[in-house]
């Protein structure tokens, strides 16, 4: 059942806790109102009087005519009601948007939580890395049995997390790029209904750098059994697509979703043959027993020197002696394939994460590109609430069919990662200048958040500069002189 707003009372449950609620506590049946005539007033007000036989049947009638007019307003009120309940569908909405539509405005009962005993009150359950959780699956489910306003949509809710560095950066403007960083983060959540957290603080003390984000992880299964997805994002990662969708339909069979190539990984053994700075994780056991296996890699573990020296010796590109997490998991799919490579999926159609010394220098075609089809498309320019910016994206797509998907591609790049970057240190790669680092940084977090404040009636014209002008009406087909 979808939630009913009230601008001053806000709540909803679904169906089956709507009757479980009535089964524990049936409602007293109430006198239904009557409406009273004026003429059965005066009828009651004269009732000391005998009827003469006329008279009865005059009253036999009333009665009759009462009976038929409380039957027909009552017939009358139920219909309105149900209209509001039931409204007339919408020829032109997909299946696609009623689901999505349906997971951002069905709410969930954020007031209550069972009295039933669940994982949580077992004394033995850890967050930690080095506390196995056994039987997740069947906890989660009974958690949600318990929880049932969250059933609904559950294998379709996902939880994004990043994090950061404890302390302030070193670069004196690497605190401020990571707030954008992580405002990008949030303006895409919030446009698609989902939840996040950034966390800025170790979970294990001796897990840092890139091995932090296991602990993190972990935890955020733990305190969010209701969703199916756990969405990890690089803190120098961000969304240059507000409008697209992971599409999960397409990782029905698989709990493990990361950018990568098979090529790369089987017959180059290559370090590089994935990259696990963005990656969605199914929030099931199978995914508990990775990271326990991942995570004994890890520097919190007497064999981290052992494993920095075996994964050296098996890829031979890895430039460095550590162990990290990303060839840890390539040695996880190279050498136990059977246990977990038929879980994990290699997206490589589109840029879940796209480098972006690839991407930068393509931002400046995409947007006249984009503003051609909108020029052309009189839907696509009209102003609309952000809310519903999900179904603009919906009819964006009938566009962008000859646009192809990576590097080439005039569509644009879904996550950009601005891998050896390190914006928070300053400490970039010496392959290239720390200026095509900071420019692409502003460039491609202006152009991301043209996507977003356009809804709220402006625009960042310079791709390097901040600044705002308002948007006039029907742009881009009316834009301002000058622009």
């Amino acid at each position: 059942m979808c939630c009913c707003f009230n601008p001053y009372h806000y709540t909803s449950v679904t169906h089956t806790a709507t009757t479980r609620r009535d089964k524990r506590a049936p409602s007293k049946k109430k006198n239904p109102l009557v409406m009273v005539s004026p003429e059965m007033a005066q009828f009651h007000t004269s009732h000391m009087a005998k009827p003469s036989v006329r008279n009865k049947a005059s009253v036999w009638l009333t009665d009759s005519f009462i009976f038929l007019s409380g039957a027909f307003f009552a017939l009358l009120l139920v219909w309105t009601f149900s209209s509001f309940s039931s409204p007339t569908p919408n020829p032109d909405f997909s299946p696609t948007q009623a689901r999505s539509n349906s997971a951002l405005n069905c709410a969930v009962n954020l007031t209550h939580d069972s009295d039933e005993s669940t994982f949580y009150d077992d004394p033995e359950l850890g967050y930690s890395i080095g506390n196995p959780v056994k039987n997740w699956d069947e906890k989660r489910r009974e958690w949600l049995k318990h929880h049932p306003s969250f059933a609904a949509g559950a294998s379709e809710r996902v939880v994004m997390v990043s994090g950061s560095q404890p302390k302030p950066c070193k670069n004196p403007i690497g605190d401020h790029l990571l707030l954008r960083f992580f405002k990008n983060k949030v303006d895409y959540c919030r446009i698609h209904g989902y939840d996040i957290f950034y966390n800025n603080a170790l979970l294990h003390p001796k897990m840092g750098s890139y091995w932090a984000k296991l602990p993190v992880v972990r935890a955020a299964m733990l305190a969010h059994p209701e969703a199916e997805w756990i969405w990890w994002v690089d803190s120098d990662a961000l969304f240059t697509d507000m409008e697209f969708k992971p599409p999960l339909h397409r990782y029905k069979d698989h709990n493990f979703i990361v950018h990568g190539w098979a090529k790369m990984i089987y017959e180059a053994k290559s370090w590089t043959g994935l990259n696990a700075g963005v990656f969605l994780i199914r929030n099931c056991q199978w995914s508990m027993d990775l990271i326990d296996v991942w995570a004994s890699m890890g520097p919190q573990t007497p064999d981290y020197n052992k494993w920095g020296q075996i994964l050296r010796s098996t890829f031979k590109d890895k430039l460095f002696p550590e162990s990290d997490d990303q060839t840890g998991l390539i040695y996880l799919i190279y050498k136990e394939g059977d246990r977990w490579a038929d879980r994990i999926y290699l997206e490589g159609e589109y840029y879940l994460q796209g480098y972006w010394h690839d991407i930068v220098g393509t931002l400046d075609n995409i947007t006249e590109r984009y503003m051609e089809i909108e020029r052309e498309d009189r839907k696509l320019r009209r102003r609309h609430a952000e809310k519903v910016s999900e179904q603009y994206g919906a009819l964006r797509e009938k566009h962008l069919k000859d646009a192809g998907n990576g590097r080439w591609s005039w569509r644009r790049p879904f996550i950009t990662h601005f891998t050896g970057c390190q914006p928070c240190s300053g400490n970039h790669n010496q392959m290239y200048p720390g200026t095509s680092c900071w420019d692409g940084m502003r460039k491609a977090l202006n152009f991301a958040d043209n996507q977003v404040i356009r809804k709220y009636g402006f625009v960042h014209p310079n791709p390097l500069d901040s600044s705002l002008s308002a948007v006039p009406f029907d742009y881009p087909a009316a834009e301002e002189d000058g622009w």
